[in-house]
């Protein structure tokens, strides 16, 4: 359970409320923080009925009744949020930062906890009276039924310095969940963007997170992805923090190795539960858009800017795009060819 707080912030606005912000959402509201949730309308119906339930791989639980939450289809006028989180995909920021510019008062903090590394230079342009800042959710949550949203992978969040966010981490650590504040969060988001290019091979792979990690031919698939992704990024002298215990750089030679070295210097990476997947499984799933673009496309943009190509990232690309045509998962040789490594 979480922790309550001894002096709630005041209002916290979602925006966006898909699993990862019902997740954090449901923290802070069990730890006694105000919580109002925009969400799509499939989203609202289930914790309407359902309310919020929310679960993770150390066995913790959160139910939130319905009557509990305060849900919204738009960002509710009039509302003065002592801090907003952004969890649209990010191929929605730029409308959403305008749906809160409009209901917002000026200079308002609202914190993007997307993925990818160019959401707040988007959403401050749609939005500049906002005062943006960066975040990074480096965990997996997964919708487990309708209302119940699980986290299956652990990792602590990651934010620029704020007092509002300083003043919601006894919350989140009261559910595990570990807050870090620093000056600057580029190097962590291209780092966490080097991990999310597990998102499409998993995603087309049909299979949980483990069971397709365990694979060596997805791994080969995701190492590719990586080493093309790294040159690029050294070549334009950006810096990558690393996200988890390995650097960066160690990361698709990690990923080669023989299955059974892999399982065994990969401990930590695998200790995740057996039924976790990435959002973009999910997308895939229900038809909706992906953040594809956020993640290859983000790189191949950094190959245009360094004058190169990244074409491993651009099939990858140019694949989940095409899903619609095909709609059956690639076994690991089949997802190797279709990138041309065989």
């Amino acid at each position: 359970m979480s922790a309550p707080c001894d002096q709630p912030l005041g209002p916290v606005l979602i925006m966006g409320a898909g699993s990862v912000g019902c997740f954090l959402g449901g923290v802070l509201a069990q730890a006694g923080h105000e919580l109002h949730f925009v969400a799509r309308p499939r989203v609202l119906e289930a914790l309407r009925t359902q309310g919020l339930r929310l679960s993770d791989l150390e066995g913790r639980q959160i139910q939130l009744p319905p009557q509990t939450l305060h849900l919204h289809a738009q960002p509710p006028v009039g509302l003065r949020p002592a801090l907003t989180l952004l969890c649209v995909k990010s191929g929605a920021t730029a409308e959403a930062a305008r749906q809160l510019a409009a209901s917002l008062p000026p200079g308002s903090t609202v914190v993007s906890m997307q993925n990818g590394v160019g959401n707040v230079e988007r959403a401050r342009e749609a939005a500049p009276a906002l005062h943006w800042l960066a975040g990074m959710v480096p965990f997996n949550v997964a919708e487990q039924a309708a209302g119940h949203y699980h986290r299956g992978t652990a990792g602590g969040l990651a934010a620029e310095q704020h007092a509002a966010l300083q003043a919601l981490s006894p919350a989140l650590a009261g559910f595990g969940i570990k807050l870090r504040l620093q000056p600057d969060l580029r190097a962590l988001q291209w780092g966490k963007l080097l991990i999310n290019l597990n998102n499409p091979v998993n995603a087309l792979s049909g299979r949980p997170l483990r069971a397709q990690l365990l694979d060596r031919g997805y791994r080969r698939c995701f190492a590719a992805l990586q080493a093309e992704a790294l040159a690029l990024l050294q070549q334009a002298g950006i810096a990558v923090a690393a996200p988890t215990p390995v650097p960066p750089r160690h990361l698709p030679a990690l990923l080669r190795l023989p299955t059974p070295l892999f399982r065994l210097l990969a401990a930590r990476m695998l200790r995740m539960d057996s039924k976790a997947r990435s959002s973009m499984a999910d997308d895939l799933a229900l038809g909706r858009k992906t953040e594809i673009d956020a993640l290859c496309g983000e790189v191949v943009r950094l190959a245009g800017r360094e004058g190169r190509q990244a074409p491993l990232n651009a099939r990858m690309q140019a694949l989940v795009e095409a899903w619609a045509q095909r709609p059956r998962p690639y076994g690991p040789r089949e997802l190797e060819e279709a990138l041309g490594l065989r």
